[in-house]
């Protein structure tokens, strides 16, 4: 019996847990969500694993490192009008293990003359005990 209440003790600690980090990556997207907004790419990128090994891929391929994502955002994205104003849809936050988690959710674009939106995943990875987007595939 006392086996039997540890191991449900237990699984319902680890059902916490996922869920608070399901949670907190869902608050990693609403900071970039609000940084992007205020036009703050510099703070947007604070999410991003901040490593040569960042791998980001859109309409023109891969980028490998964090300096390289952000200026590749700046290049493409030089002011708030080009920016837009940004929403996200988040379709599913799936945690495979304590330290990795897959996001797949939709983007859109309000801005003056068009709205592009399109679809990422995201693989997030607890680092240092935060987690952060180590790939971003964003189309």
């Amino acid at each position: 019996m006392k086996r039997l209440l540890l191991a449900s003790l237990l699984f319902l600690f680890a059902c916490t847990a996922f869920a608070q980090d399901k949670k907190t990556i869902a608050n990693v997207l609403e900071t970039q969500r609000q940084a992007w907004n205020r036009g703050d790419l510099d703070e947007f990128m604070q999410q991003y694993w901040k490593s040569d090994s960042l791998l980001f891929v859109g309409k023109s391929g891969p980028t490998y490192g964090w300096q390289q994502t952000l200026d590749n955002y700046k290049k493409g994205y030089p002011d708030k009008a080009a920016m837009g104003t940004l929403t996200f849809k988040i379709i599913k936050i799936n945690l495979i293990d304590k330290t990795n988690a897959f996001v797949l959710g939709g983007w859109n674009l309000k801005r003056e003359k068009d709205s592009p939106g399109g679809y990422f995943t995201l693989w997030f990875r607890k680092i240092n005990g935060e987690w952060k987007i180590v790939a971003d595939h964003s189309s």
